[in-house]
């Protein structure tokens, strides 16, 4: 499909060190002028760490934004020219203390399509090895180890809200039904 919208001007109204603000000046199909508000974070990657016998790692986070705590896979930002791989394995490093064997691209998930740009990068991790982790001042957060099944029911309960995550565990209980 192309574009039927066509760009008139362009206005930097942020740029932060993960958050850029753009409003965009827009000509509409039908002739009409609007503006878009267009926000863009830094791509981001999210790993869910999966043991030999099925256990699954999850952390506990506090988030700030959100005023409470969430269950998710280890998730971070990538640095820039860091591959969505090299990420993965950094952020599993730094927030878990885990080095995996094995990463399994699982796709990508794009959180709100509408006005945000942020393709986050999925990925399996497998053949753990247990390490210190490295984990930021700002990062709050204890370590769960569940069975994928659990996971699999908390998403569903409505105990894990974070979207890639959600995703990611659905995609990986049927992955794992279908693994060589």
């Amino acid at each position: 499909m192309e574009n039927p919208i066509r760009l008139l001007s362009s206005r930097q109204v942020h740029e932060g060190r993960i958050v850029r603000l753009r409003e965009d000046r827009v000509l509409l199909p039908q002739g009409s002028e609007a503006i878009y508000e267009y926000v863009e974070i830094k791509n981001g990657a999210s790993t869910l760490a999966i043991e030999e016998n099925g256990d699954v790692w999850l952390v506990r986070e506090w988030k700030y934004a959100l005023g409470r705590p969430t269950i998710e896979v280890v998730s971070g930002g990538l640095e820039p020219g860091e591959s969505p791989a090299d990420g993965a394995r950094r952020e599993l490093r730094e927030e878990a203390g885990l080095l995996a064997d094995e990463l399994i691209p699982m796709g990508h998930v794009d959180p709100f399509t509408t006005m945000l740009r942020c393709p986050n990068h999925m990925f399996i991790a497998r053949g753990l090895t247990h390490v210190p982790h490295e984990r930021e001042e700002a990062e709050i957060m204890e370590l769960l180890r569940v069975p994928l099944d659990e996971a699999f029911r908390m998403v569903m309960a409505g105990e894990i809200t974070h979207g890639t995550s959600s995703v990611l565990i659905l995609k990986a209980r049927e992955w794992m039904k279908v693994r060589p």
